[in-house]
């Protein structure tokens, strides 16, 4: 069905954000407080006496706790407008828009107008969960070898993310109408107030945003419109900075009072589409056409029982749900309870299956509309109890393929090898009427493009495909066609009991964002952690075979135990952004510490 719609900071940094007057002892529930009227000054400027208290809970480790309603998202001046949404009898997805417009303005390195989102929904009412493919489209024009030099070989990933060249068509305005149009209460205008004044009275600029503008200034300010708004006289923006954006104002407000058409037909369309054919050095090939064109898919979710759970998430072409799905599917029938958390077994179990997984990932799942794929089988309880079989040496694996899962269709296919960097962006939203959203949200790499329009970024996302079209003699599912939708791993999942939601969740970080919310889930319905312990605990990862593990943690720890196991370890940076709620007897809600976001319930 589709529904036409244009009508790395360390732990310590981030806790250095937390408010200058708040007492960390305050009890989780003065987080959400009704009355809220009282602010507080923090890095962030002014918030509510209710935002400041639910950053000193998440530096404490506290969960925060609620009755009737609850958003967590990665910037409290986000979470203040999507509650406020909330407060006045809003839905989650009326919520969302007011969250991701805020998104767009304050964090604009990770989501916004420019990017691409995929969304989850349980509905209260039929008890049904839906998904929605906001993503991005390779333009009309685009070839196979659009990211291949002139003898046929792949260019460099920043050669080619850096341009014109990199930029598909966004999908996000029109996942926000449609969203809205769908499970929407609010009056649409209403929800990009908070974005709008922000934008024209001016947004304090957070620690992690001035950071990652410095650390990425040869690149952002190779173009004039970037250079212009985040140096402005030849400076890079500090924290602590007032930033002014009035031209995102002005793109909201059309927005607004006439809908997600305008960004698609409008002059705003004619200025994304010169910005992204006239790039200096790397023009690329978006037309009029392409925006006119997009569509939003509503698509069936993909959901795998766990633990006496569904977990269900977005499939083809998010490959997230099904390697989430297919991760916890092989685990299934071993104890990770009983091991517990700092066993080197339990990680070899959990290592190993995602290295299962992402085989099959490689070699299988891209856009369905294009690809023809095994979805079903790939998810069969007994092809992820065979696989799962796999496990039960006492090493690490030495080698891993892709299996054979079911399939009615024959096709000889080569592994992927595109490479999707960290940027991203989650929200989690439950609203008073019982309906749960989860939505991933991005413009790929950080700042995208680079390629600054009308007061947002436009994002890289067509680097999310192959470079490559075939390997061996045989084609990459994931290689680039007009009109396709690259393949990505965000997994914006809700976990249910007796089809009943238990936990919202998700998490930004490129291809590793499918190993923090796989884990996260383990560390919830496994380890008994609370929904902060499980966004915070520390990170192990495997995807092709290298264990990467979260350095300045207790599983540095693991790193002996695992390589005695044959595992290669490598000791880094894990920098998720996890964003969860978990629904029981009362809301209860996680933010993931190494960034900025809370989460807020009344």
């Amino acid at each position: 069905m589709r529904i036409h719609s244009r009508t790395g900071l360390t732990v310590s940094a981030v806790l250095a954000f937390a408010v200058a007057t708040s007492s960390v002892a305050q009890e989780a529930a003065d987080a959400v407080a009704p009355e809220a009227a009282t602010q507080t000054t923090t890095a962030f400027g002014a918030l509510s006496e209710a935002a400041s208290t639910a950053l000193a809970a998440k530096e404490a480790g506290t969960p925060v706790e609620a009755q009737d309603w609850m958003v967590a998202a990665a910037n409290p001046l986000a979470v203040e407008a999507g509650a406020r949404v909330l407060r006045e009898g809003g839905t989650a997805a009326d919520a969302m828009v007011a969250v991701q417009a805020v998104l767009g303005l304050v964090e604009p390195q990770s989501s916004g107008l420019g990017g691409g989102a995929f969304l989850v929904w349980y509905d209260a009412n039929t008890g049904e969960v839906t998904t929605l493919d906001g993503r991005e489209t390779a333009p009309l024009e685009a070839t196979p070898t659009l990211f291949q030099t002139e003898d046929g070989e792949p260019m460099g990933f920043f050669d080619a993310v850096v341009g014109g060249r990199s930029v598909g068509t966004p999908g996000t305005p029109a996942l926000m109408q449609a969203a809205h149009e769908k499970w929407g209460r609010s009056d649409w205008a209403s929800l990009f107030s908070e974005a709008i004044d922000l934008a024209e009275g001016g947004f304090t600029v957070s620690p992690r945003l001035a950071e990652l503008v410095e650390g990425d200034a040869d690149r952002l300010g190779r173009f004039r419109a970037a250079q212009d708004y985040f140096f402005p006289g030849g400076n890079a923006i500090a924290a602590g900075d007032t930033l002014v954006n009035a031209d995102y104002a002005n793109t909201l407000r059309l927005i607004a009072a006439e809908g997600a058409d305008v960004f698609y037909t409008g002059p705003i369309a004619s200025d994304i589409v010169a910005t992204v054919r006239t790039a200096a050095g790397n023009p690329g090939v978006l037309s009029r056409a392409d925006l006119a064109l997009y569509e939003v898919k509503e698509r069936d979710p993909v959901c795998v029982p766990y633990r006496a759970h569904e977990v269900c998430g977005m499939g083809p072409p998010s490959s997230g749900a099904l390697t989430v799905g297919q991760i916890l599917g092989m685990l299934d029938g071993y104890d990770l309870a009983a091991l517990g958390p700092d066993s080197a077994e339990a990680w070899r179990l959990i290592g190993d299956a995602s290295r299962l997984a992402f085989a099959d990932r490689g070699l299988y799942m891209a856009d369905t509309d294009y690809v023809p794929m095994p979805t079903k089988g790939l998810v069969a309880p007994a092809y992820l109890q065979e696989r799962g079989q796999l496990l039960q040496g006492d090493d690490a694996l030495p080698e891993v393929s892709a299996g054979s899962p079911e399939w009615d269709h024959a096709m000889e296919l080569a592994p992927d090898e595109s490479l999707e960097l960290p940027s991203t962006s989650h929200i989690s939203i439950v609203d008073s009427y019982g309906n749960a959203l989860s939505m991933t949200t991005t413009i790929e790499n950080g700042f995208g493009s680079r390629l600054f329009v009308r007061g947002f970024l436009l994002n890289n996302e067509l680097t999310d495909f192959s470079f490559r079209t075939h390997a061996d003699g045989r084609p990459i599912a994931n290689r680039l066609e007009p009109g396709k939708r690259p393949r990505s791993s965000m997994s914006p999942t809700i976990v249910l009991r007796s089809g009943a939601p238990t936990l919202v969740i998700g998490s930004p970080g490129g291809s590793r964002i499918i190993g923090y919310v796989a884990q996260a889930i383990i560390a919830h319905l496994d380890w008994g952690m609370d929904v902060q312990q499980a966004v915070a605990m520390p990170h192990l990862v495997n995807r092709f075979g290298t264990y990467d593990v979260e350095e300045g943690t207790t599983a540095a720890d693991l790193e002996t135990a695992l390589t005695d196991l044959g595992f290669e370890v490598n000791v880094r940076d894990l920098n998720s952004g996890l964003h969860a709620i978990a629904i029981g007897d009362t809301l209860s809600g996680g933010a993931d510490p190494r960034r900025e976001g809370i989460a807020l319930g009344e």
